[in-house]
């Protein structure tokens, strides 16, 4: 079934994406910011089997289809439904095991070959560890910060070799995170920011970090896991039961930083492009 409004299939999904809300905190996080206006939908589709929900999917523009909540068995008919709707799309995000089973569908479909755009690791925190000794305080941002924010939003894009695909502009997506309640942390020293990180809000349970960054001239001094940490913080606070971020895999600075300061694995996940 495909939907045109994202209430509606919120209304519809969300029962399924609150099963597991990790496993799916992509879906949720996204959807909650397509709830309350917070951008455009390309597509949205659900299938049931017998009355009973067994896949959903979503998609806004520019960016991959998610599809964690798409079962392999259900990948085909879910590919059916969003060429339908959105004959656009041109990748799917999620668990490898899912996001693999619906690139494979969507080749029997449509001839397209797969490229893998980027392979993740999902963590959860578990007692969190906040590190020691790092000069400077967090503080939480404002939209007075978002030149500065849209800036190093930018910047994380660029040196990944990415496009920018998100149809607001990196300030535009600035402010509208700060005015749906996201965390947007700020790690200072002597009143300079030296890095950011974000704390979505708390959706189903969960708050997820993300962009972490940090600029090259301030690196390696123990801010990227500082201010991550008062991310958490500020997360655990607003009500979050489970924080959870994503790493890259091919980074394997990251992925030795956030385990010290008490994150864990979950699942690995994967980005790829369908060409």
């Amino acid at each position: 079934m495909l939907h045109d409004d994202a209430v509606a299939f919120a209304r519809v999904a969300r029962p399924l994406l609150d099963a597991d809300p990790l496993r799916h905190n992509m879906a949720l996080t996204v959807l909650d910011t397509l709830c309350r206006g917070g951008g455009p939908v390309a597509a949205l589709v659900t299938v049931c089997n017998g009355g009973e929900l067994v896949a959903a999917a979503l998609r806004t523009p520019g960016r991959p289809a998610l599809v964690s909540a798409v079962p392999p068995s259900h990948a085909a008919a879910v590919v059916d439904a969003l060429r339908a709707a959105d004959p656009d799309v041109a990748g799917a995000s999620g668990p490898t095991a899912e996001a693999e089973a619906f690139a494979t569908a969507h080749t029997a479909a449509t001839g397209a070959r797969v490229q893998v755009d980027r392979r993740m690791r999902l963590f959860a925190l578990g007692d969190l560890a906040p590190p020691s000794g790092v000069p400077g305080v967090a503080r939480a941002a404002d939209e007075g910060d978002a030149d500065v924010l849209a800036g190093w939003r930018r910047a994380f894009v660029d040196e990944e070799r990415r496009d920018w695909t998100d149809p607001l502009s990196p300030r535009e997506t600035v402010v509208r995170s700060l005015r749906l309640g996201a965390g947007e942390m700020l790690w200072e020293v002597d009143g300079r920011p030296v890095a950011q990180a974000c704390a979505r809000p708390v959706v189903s349970g969960i708050s997820r970090i993300g962009p972490v960054y940090t600029p090259p001239e301030h690196r390696r001094r123990g801010y990227a896991a500082a201010v991550t940490a008062a991310a958490s913080q500020w997360a655990l606070d607003a009500g979050a039961q489970r924080v959870l971020l994503f790493t890259d895999l091919a980074n394997p600075t990251t992925n030795r930083l956030y385990p010290r300061i008490g994150y864990r694995p979950v699942h690995d996940a994967v980005d790829l492009v369908l060409a």
